[in-house]
């Protein structure tokens, strides 16, 4: 499954949430579900925003039973000092 990071405040574990697009079975509206899972993250690369790659695994905590396996897109990360240097000179940094 692929999904993207919420949260990363614990020690070896994230939460990611998974969004699927589906036909209501009366309505024929097509609704957005959103569910999350906590999974193991070894290495503490992933933050947030990030877009992940889950597999089921077995049980490794009451609420764990996903691992982590590659990091398919970095988030964007915001540098507030690099906005701050381009507000002096007036010029935006790349």
């Amino acid at each position: 499954m692929v999904g993207t990071i919420v949260s990363d405040k614990m020690q070896k574990s994230v939460v990611v949430a998974v969004e699927r697009l589906f036909r209501h079975p009366k309505y024929q509206k097509v609704v957005k579900s959103r569910k999350k899972f906590m999974a193991h993250d070894e290495e503490e690369k992933c933050k947030i925003g990030d877009v992940v790659k889950i597999v089921e695994t077995r049980p490794l905590s009451k609420m764990k039973r996903w691992n982590v396996i590659e990091i398919l897109q970095q988030a964007k990360i915001y540098d507030p000092a690099s906005f701050a240097s381009s507000a002096e000179t007036g010029i935006p940094k790349p």
